[in-house]
């Protein structure tokens, strides 16, 4: 999705209050989603970040685009931050998906590849925002880790299990430690922008993690 090219910046009090007003209650049973609508949401939301940034893409706008009524949208998501962060686990999952080809070193150089993919592309730009929004918002940040960050985790965690019991991996290292070896270095250069978000940095960066780890 296209970008209005602004860098991540954490807006001031006065501008987030109107965004109080766009929050709802937290996730909860009910009626099944209608799974095209949902797509038709985050595909709205998803143009709409592009195009004019987190702050702008309002629940009334997501609702406007999607077809979808701003109280239906509030009954599947407890803010428009939820609907982003929905949005930004189905582009990553679809750009960075963890694959099992029998060698946790190439599992890990694939799915890093495709995260670098998505940083480094508009939606990555956008999701930086929603990063630095999460540092002053409790909200948006619980948001971002009980989902997003969750969900990316608990789907790359069976690679390092198969790779301990394959004797790629040592058993007597935190997995949790890591997984941050090998994927924190992507979310630094996003944030930082120090170093490039490419495809030979993912395969360094496994190379050296996977060298350091078996010592």
């Amino acid at each position: 999705m296209s970008t209005p090219g602004q860098t991540p910046s954490t807006p001031a009090a006065s501008e987030a209050a109107p965004e109080a007003t766009e929050q709802a209650a937290p996730r909860r049973p009910g009626r099944p989603r209608s799974e095209r609508a949902r797509q038709a949401v985050l595909q709205a939301a998803s143009e709409l970040l592009g195009e004019v940034g987190l702050r702008a893409a309002t629940a009334d706008r997501i609702a406007a685009r999607s077809g979808v009524s701003k109280a239906t949208i509030y009954k599947w998501w407890p803010s428009k931050y939820a609907v982003a962060v929905d949005a930004f686990l189905s582009e990553m999952a679809a750009m960075a998906p963890a694959p099992d080809t029998g060698s946790a070193r190439e599992d890990f150089r694939q799915t890093l590849r495709g995260l670098m993919r998505f940083y480094s592309g508009a939606s990555g730009r956008v999701f930086a925002q929603l990063v630095a929004e999460a540092q002053s918002d409790p909200a948006v940040a619980a948001e971002l880790r009980d989902h997003l960050v969750a969900e990316r985790r608990t789907l790359v965690a069976p690679i390092w299990k198969r790779g301990v019991a394959r004797g790629e991996l040592p058993a007597d290292v935190d997995p949790e430690v890591g997984l941050d070896l090998i994927f924190g270095p992507a979310m630094y250069r996003l944030m930082a922008g120090h170093a490039p978000l490419a495809d030979e940095a993912a395969d360094a960066i496994v190379d050296a993690a996977m060298r350091g780890l078996a010592r």
